[in-house]
This record gives structure tokens, sequence and C-alpha cells, in this order.
């Protein structure tokens, strides 16, 4: 586990176990910062072991190679990357925070939710990420990225596969993102996979990191 990170973008924190009996875990992610917001990419390696950590951490740094480059230019590079490897499933957000946007999209099967702080009357409290069947390397199909809009103090979830989808019974905006991922890890946890949840609340503001 880690421990929560501030920027003055975001704060984030990360929770993160390998499947019992393995040393390395194929799940990753990246927070990185650029010129207009913020990167966050989770990667789940398909299978489990080194082979699924080498695939996550090819796809990791090409990631960040790119890290201003759009999200749907990013997933295409990942999978020229990937081509080689087991292949992997690929969240990615891009933060505007001059535009104060947030545009998502992902291949495979890593859930990220949208927690609303203040949602509007006509809004939804939370909302969803329109997640693509398919691996990044092997399979890639047809990626139509979508755009919403964030506020400070809204909070985003990724958890990988190795987490229950029940996770949302324990999503609280009260909650530091770092308490909030160790929360979900210990009761959501499957135990039967590598498992990897990151939270981030988007605080605004300008660019540049704040403290760690």
């Amino acid at each position: 586990m880690e421990r929560g990170t501030s920027y003055q973008v975001i704060s984030y924190g990360v929770a993160c176990l390998s499947l019992p009996g393995q040393a390395e875990s194929g799940d990753s992610y990246l927070v990185k910062e650029h010129d207009r917001g913020v990167l966050i990419a989770v990667v789940d390696g398909l299978g489990h072991g080194q082979e699924a950590a080498y695939t996550a951490e090819m796809a990791k740094s090409a990631l960040e190679e790119h890290s201003s480059t759009n999200p749907l230019s990013l997933l295409l590079y990942c999978h020229e990357k990937l081509r080689r490897t087991r292949g992997a499933a690929i969240t990615v957000v891009s933060l505007d925070k001059v535009a104060g946007t947030l545009t998502w999209t992902g291949v495979g099967n890593v859930e990220c939710v949208l927690l609303r702080s203040r949602p509007a009357e006509d809004a939804p409290k939370r909302e969803y990420i329109i997640l693509r069947g398919g691996v990044i390397g092997y399979h890639l199909p047809s990626i139509y990225p979508t755009v919403t809009t964030i506020h400070p103090g809204d909070i985003i979830i990724f958890c990988t596969d190795g987490v229950s989808r029940e996770f949302l019974e324990s999503a609280s905006l009260g909650m530091e993102p770092q308490e909030l991922a160790d929360v979900i890890l210990r009761r959501y946890s499957l135990k039967t996979d590598d498992a990897l949840v990151l939270v981030a609340r988007y605080n605004g503001g300008p660019h540049g990191p704040s403290s760690t």
C-alpha cells in the first residue's frame, strides 16, 4: 500500500495486493501532471505474476512517455507497444484543469466511477466509465472517449478486477483518498487475482505539485 499524495490539481491514494503466492503484481498505475492538468491511468496486465507485471510496466512507460496526449491516442500507442506481450486492460482519465473537464476511456475491465460532491439537480451523483471489450496489445475495439465536467471535491475511483464490483457500497466523499482506497481494498479484494484501488480527489487549481 502507498501513502496519500497531493498535487495542486488532485490528491490521490493507492492500495494494492498481489495474488497470494506471487511476488509481483500485474496491476499498475500512473499519475502524471502535464501543462493542462493530470493524466491518471490504471493498467491490469492479463493473468498474474512476472509476465503480467512486465506487461503492466511496459504500458505504464508508454503512457508516461506520452502523458499529455489525448486518451484515444494513448490507448492506440499502448496497443502498438504491447503487441508482443500478453496484453492488458487499461483505463485512462485525463483531467483538464483549464476547461474543467474529464475525458475518459478504457478497454478491458478496469472499472472507474466519478462521484460528484455537489451534483446539479438534473445530474447523477455518480457517473460510470463506458468500457470497451478487448485487450490492449491483442484485440483493439473501436474506442470512443467521453467528456464530462468535473468540479473541486469530486472523487474518481479506479478498481481492477481483483476487487468486487460492490466496492461502491463503501465509497464516501468524506474520506481522504488514501483512507478510502485502503477501506475498499480491505473489504472488497477477492483474493483470486491481483488487486489495485486508486482514489483521486479533484482539487482544481494551478499546475504544479504542492506537497507529498
